[in-house]
């Protein structure tokens, strides 16, 4: 599998009546469309490529459902009145676009160096990320939906699935529910972790459905650690960080980790 490959897969896969489908050259993306509203999304082909390397057709069929749910939102006016429960926190990297395509800026809230905090709406099996017009016409108060998204979020699973490497043991939250690098928010999950840690205590979100914990017990630890951290961030639908974050007394601190050393 090459990147034209691909893109032609990925045409036959998407095409429809009322969708354009465009193909840069240069940037080996895909954009797809819809003709009547013009909003769509793009897809990094070269990712593509890679995660097709990894699970094969699954990579295609998990690509093609993404941009599908994604153009059924776009487009569609979304109410939050009534939908108090629905309404999560979404982490995303600093880099991440901080206004929609029209110029409304998204409501979002500071959080690390690498990271920043986005507010959605959760529509089932997608969610629409939360914008200043949609606070300015329903009259929501911004701390408001700062409290009801941080309460829900700790109403989701914390089960985690458990592996040792070299005496280090990684911990895997990965429920697939769209929020997993969001129970980074989760205080008393976090606090909970960190009390049967012996080692340091490294948090990582390196896209949006994984959670790492890290309880790193020797100088090994941090070279596996960063190695798996850029695995999953390279793989991922929607990549946040490779970098990882100690946590320390509910504080996270950012460790930039070369070879057998280590940075905060």
């Amino acid at each position: 599998m090459d990147t034209i490959k691909m893109k032609k897969e990925l045409q036959k896969r998407l095409e429809h009546d009322n969708r354009s489908i465009i193909y840069n050259r240069e940037k080996e993306t895909l954009r797809i469309e819809n003709k009547q509203t013009g909003k769509g999304i793009t897809v990094s082909l070269s990712n593509a490529v890679s995660k097709w390397h990894e699970k094969k057709e699954k990579a295609v069929d998990e690509i093609v459902y993404y941009v599908e749910e994604a153009l059924n939102v776009m487009g569609t006016e979304q109410k939050m009145g009534g939908k108090e429960s629905r309404i999560f926190p979404v982490i995303r990297s600093t880099s991440f676009p901080k206004e929609t395509s029209e110029g409304v800026s998204f409501f979002t809230e500071d959080h690390t160096a690498e990271t920043r905090i986005y507010y959605a709406l959760d529509l089932g099996n997608t969610y629409r990320l939360i914008d200043e017009e949609m606070l300015r016409k329903e009259k929501w108060d911004r701390e408001e939906i700062k409290e009801m998204a941080r309460f829900n979020v700790r109403s989701l699973s914390t089960l985690t699935k458990q592996d040792t490497v070299a005496d280090n043991i990684f911990y895997f939250l990965n429920t697939n529910d769209g929020y997993d690098a969001s129970r980074i928010l989760n205080d008393k999950f976090l606090k909970e972790m960190s009390e049967k840690i012996t080692g340091d205590m490294t948090v990582s979100v390196p896209h949006q459905d994984v959670l790492i914990i890290g309880d790193i017990r020797n100088e090994t630890g941090y070279d596996v650690l960063a190695q798996m951290t850029m695995s999953f961030f390279t793989n991922g639908h929607v990549p946040i960080t490779a970098l990882s974050f100690v946590y320390e007394d509910g504080q996270l601190e950012p460790i930039f980790i070369m070879g057998k050393n280590r940075k905060k």
